[in-house]
């Protein structure tokens, strides 16, 4: 192998481990939702997945039964003119009607009925109902792999303001929550509804119109259209009668859309604060908060109370129009037509009601629009919705240059060669959204492998942002950064929120827990302190409850410690993660990383510096990191020690 080929093969090499630790974040030009940017690529996704089977096959399925539908509604209407005929004729002094042959047209047009609404109507519903649960089980998937992937996107979307075309430090998606779980579900069953709405139209202008013109009869004054005077009469107020009132549905449909799209945001805000004040409960009662919280809760509930009002005014004016559109096209458009033919004599009495029933049934179908408005509205606003948070996802494939429309975000990251070891930072700045000058400088910082280093300032100094911009967290900012050739790497928080997974899971993340042994994870949450639920490795807690709820602050960091002495990573970041623990406990935290993880650097947040010895005296850390007006700075225990004079440790 030429030596071009070994600097080829290790400048790959280095190039994926620096994707790997930062989750690939400049690599990939789209997301598993980057087709559903727009209103058509979301309706269209599923349909060109790889489970398109399943979507076709459904989909053929529900328009066949549609079809059947329709046709049972050209069936419907004959049979109810020979219905009214029969009973018109029953006292008919030659012909009349006989019982049986009257009940069994009345037993023909109950068992077209209950074939349509029960049969076809029915199993069309059960079918379009599977379709929805697949459809929204999909999305729901796809829409989870973008937010869970390894450039960490659902941190990402939280952090910056989401600036799409044209729109740069505009907000966040908000309520993403929200708009996985509820505009999914009601975009999807909103356009399966629309595609069967439109399936139906079009049959029913196929089947319906079809038997229409074919029952034609003749009108006086229009004989140059021949036998179909009556048709082009019905057809002509259908024409003129429903494209108006769809277009009055659709002005009133476009305020409910907007009206919508701004409910949705007020209650995904109210119930975002509501979750948000739960998970600070304890807070707001032991500093008795609650009138704040109160006024704050009727503030974001007026948003809706006020937006719900006007919503109802308008749903209410809607719901009038929508039945006088009921009314006159049942009654005037569909018989008036007719009428001409059947008072001149030309047609019978059967013929005029099965000609007014197949009118009435066309137009009930071509007002599907109007009938359904209100629901395109709610469709669209959530189409909307997931749209949004689609572009935002895709944005954030590439961290850097979405955080870039809100400020500087410059920093490089690479990854030492094996002969240079450590972890350097090169003239970082870092700076705050939509401010220009740092607020936290770096100018050169090298950390040894193997080296502990102390890491001091002020709160609010910058420190644990300086431990984000190293791990690839903080938004905004430049420098050079240059990462261990060892990657496996772990970032302990102070405060521990624990994931409603089995115990061992907790240990073992981010691996997969089938990759260590039990008795390794109960061994390391033995070491850790932890003897009393090392023998609960596949529990998710106890009596219902989580480990998150269960376990106390220091417990949730004796877990951590358990996770460090399992997983032993070269790069150990630790911010206050000994800060629930008393002297003793933190002691023997450091000590068991010490004697388990011996070739480890770790960069370590502290406030309370007086553990930071052995029992024996001997210090765990070789050097300090000072953050004091704005600059970062590193010098060896000693000398920092030599500093102090005497002075209390901060």
């Amino acid at each position: 192998m030429s030596l071009s080929e070994v600097v080829r093969g290790k400048a790959h090499r280095a190039t994926a481990r620096v994707k790997r630790f930062f989750g690939e974040k400049r690599r990939r030009p789209s997301s598993p939702v980057s087709s559903m940017r727009s209103f058509w690529g979301l309706l269209l996704a599923y349909w060109l997945s790889n489970r398109w089977r399943d979507a076709w096959g459904l989909t053929i399925l529900i328009l066949l039964l549609t079809g059947l539908s329709a046709q049972a509604s050209v069936w419907f209407a004959l049979t109810s003119g020979e219905l009214v005929n029969r009973i018109a004729n029953f006292h008919h002094p030659t012909v009349p009607t006989t019982p049986a042959s009257l009940l069994k047209t009345a037993a023909t047009l109950a068992a077209i009925a209950i074939t349509r609404d029960a049969g076809f109507t029915a199993v069309r519903h059960f079918l379009s109902t599977s379709l929805h649960r697949k459809w929204r089980q999909w999305l729901d998937e796809r829409f989870n792999q973008a937010l869970l992937d390894s450039s960490h996107t659902h941190f990402h979307l939280q952090q910056n303001g989401f600036g799409g075309a044209g729109e740069a430090n505009t907000s966040s998606p908000d309520n993403i929550d929200q708009r996985v779980q509820e505009a999914i579900k009601g975009m999807t069953g909103g356009a399966i509804g629309l595609g069967i709405g439109i399936a139906g139209v079009v049959l029913s202008l196929a089947f319906v119109g079809g038997k229409l013109i074919e029952t034609s009869s003749p009108i006086r004054g229009l004989d140059v259209l021949g036998g179909y005077g009556s048709a082009f009469l019905t057809l002509l107020a259908i024409a003129i009668y429903v494209p108006l009132n769809t277009f009055i549905a659709a002005k009133l449909g476009g305020i409910l859309q907007g009206l919508s799209i701004r409910i949705q945001s007020a209650e995904g805000s109210y119930r975002s604060e509501l979750n948000q004040f739960l998970r600070r409960s304890f807070h707001v009662a032991v500093i008795r908060g609650e009138p704040a919280q109160k006024a704050l809760n009727v503030r974001r509930y007026q948003d809706i109370d006020h937006t719900w009002a006007r919503l109802n005014r308008i749903t209410a004016g809607y719901m009038g129009f929508e039945l006088v559109h009921n009314f006159i096209g049942s009654r005037i458009v569909a018989y008036a037509p007719g009428l001409l033919p059947y008072v001149d004599k030309t047609i019978s009495l059967q013929d005029y009601v099965t000609g007014a029933e197949l009118a009435t049934a066309l137009i009930n179908e071509c007002s599907w629009f109007i009938h359904a408005m209100p629901d395109i509205a709610t469709l669209r606003a959530d189409a909307r919705r997931i749209t949004e948070l689609a572009e935002a996802i895709e944005t954030v494939q590439r961290p850097q240059d979405y955080y870039a429309q809100s400020g500087p975000a410059a920093f490089e990251y690479t990854i030492a060669e094996a002969v240079e070891g450590g972890l350097t930072i090169h003239s970082v700045e870092l700076l705050h959204t939509g401010e220009d000058e740092p607020f936290l400088t770096a100018i050169e910082l090298n950390f040894a492998p193997g080296e502990w280093t102390l890491v001091m300032g002020e709160s609010g100094s910058g420190k644990t942002s300086l431990l984000k911009a190293i791990n690839g967290l903080w938004p905004h900012g430049r420098g050079k950064i240059t990462l261990p050739d060892d990657l496996r790497t772990l970032f302990a928080a102070q405060e521990v929120k624990l994931q409603g997974v089995c115990l061992k899971d907790l240990v073992c993340l981010p691996d997969d827990a089938r990759e260590h042994k039990d008795a390794a994870v109960s061994t390391a949450l033995e070491e850790a302190g932890l003897h009393e639920i090392s023998g609960e490795l596949f529990d998710e807690g106890r009596e219902g409850q989580q480990w998150d709820k269960l376990l106390s602050g220091g417990e949730k960091q004796k877990l951590v410690l358990a996770k460090v002495l399992l997983l032993k990573p070269g790069l150990l970041f630790l911010d206050e993660a000994t800060s629930a623990l008393d002297g003793q406990a933190v002691q023997a935290f450091y000590q068991a990383i010490k004697e388990n993880c011996p070739e480890a650097t770790v960069i370590a947040i502290m406030h309370d510096t007086s553990s930071i010895q052995s029992e024996g005296g001997i210090d765990f850390f070789d050097s300090v990191l000072v953050i004091e007006g704005g600059i970062a700075e590193k010098m060896s225990i000693s000398a920092w020690r030599s500093a102090q004079t005497n002075a209390p440790l901060r």
